[in-house]
């Protein structure tokens, strides 16, 4: 089987609607067999997810796609690799907001041109963490001045709110994508956002749409999981479970999820996935995989589609959501809360 399902977000610039994620091999979910590393990557390609999401804080994926990246050129020729798109993140320390400059911007850019081995980055996806820093407009702004040195083809942003995408829009900045967390149990960018979007001809790029893994059969008819969790990903999502009405109502949304999957003889992710790239101006979902072990699930999805009575026993569930509410990231930004009490502010590399 191979994915086929893919959108342009510019002219001669097409992705897959799948988007491997590359969080997963930064070592925080667990061991990562490095040498096996482009193999998986040839196998995600290989069969039609074109396109490979990484950030310049995910230590050591820069390199590894960029390893892969003169494997393709080496093995398959200049063709392969023009249907190759890597989207990786600009995501300055928090600590670094007060002072940055366009020459550290430089910097960083650059050597992420340096890992991935290559003279233009295809998407750099800013994030900013504290809106009460102001330099955002000024580093947007910097990162569209090498985007006119050609060292960037498409700016977009990652987890900014509707008031933000605004105004970077109005200071001159084109997004041409979002990257947000949404879901089945995470709906933040249905709202505002969406509409902010819309306007301005930004589409979304998804993460979380698997909720790090709570959204698979694996977790059906289980009790709470009461003591330590495997990684940093099922903690955050686990947060958003409590968020979104706790785990009884959790356990509700499995069922009916693997009742739809059991009528289409698909998974359970394969649904969650198949119901976040059926909302308005989304372009793709970032599914994580430390392998490729996870692809026939992944290519499952693009088969499937969700028909009236799918849609209505979803939302029957989801009329019962407590949330999660707010803007987007509004949760995560709060350093005083739980949310924001398990992020990492400083991950950059020297």
């Amino acid at each position: 089987m191979s994915f086929n399902e893919t959108f342009d977000l510019a002219p001669d610039y097409r992705i897959s609607r799948v988007i491997r994620g590359g969080w997963q091999l930064a070592g925080g979910h667990g061991p990562v067999a490095q040498d096996a590393v482009s193999d998986d990557l040839q196998a995600f390609f290989d069969a039609g997810v074109t396109t490979f999401d990484c950030a310049d804080i995910y230590t050591g994926v820069e390199e590894m796609i960029g390893a892969f990246r003169d494997r393709l050129r080496r093995t398959r020729g200049p063709e392969a690799l023009a249907r190759l798109r890597v989207h990786t993140k600009y995501v300055p320390d928090l600590e670094l907001l007060p002072t940055l400059t366009a020459a550290d911007v430089r910097r960083t850019i650059d050597r992420s041109l340096q890992r991935l081995r290559t003279d233009r980055l295809d998407l750099v996806q800013f994030h900013w963490w504290d809106y009460d820093q102001p330099r955002y407009l000024e580093t947007a702004l910097a990162l569209r001045a090498l985007q006119a040195e050609g060292k960037i083809w498409l700016i977009g942003g990652t987890n900014f709110d509707a008031a933000h995408v605004r105004e970077i829009a109005a200071a001159g900045v084109a997004f041409s994508t979002l990257q947000v967390q949404y879901s089945v149990l995470d709906a933040r960018p249905a709202g505002s956002l969406a509409a902010a979007c819309a306007a301005l001809g930004v589409r979304l790029l998804c993460y979380g749409s698997l909720a790090g893994g709570f959204l698979s059969a694996r977790w059906l008819g289980q009790p709470a999981p009461t003591g330590p969790l495997e990684n940093r990903s099922l903690v955050k999502y686990r947060l958003i479970i409590d968020e979104f009405g706790g785990w009884d109502l959790f356990q509700q949304l499995l069922q009916v999820l693997q009742a739809v999957a059991d009528r289409h003889g698909v998974s359970l992710s394969a649904v969650a996935s198949r119901h976040v790239l059926d909302q308005p101006h989304v372009a793709a979902v970032i599914v994580g995989a430390r392998h490729a072990g996870h692809l026939p699930a992944t290519l499952a999805t693009q088969d499937l589609r969700l028909n009236a009575r799918d849609r209505a026993e979803i939302a029957a569930v989801l009329s019962q959501r407590a949330g999660p509410t707010g803007e987007v990231y509004a949760l995560e930004r709060d350093r005083t809360g739980r949310h924001g009490a398990i992020m990492k502010y400083n991950l950059s590399a020297s």
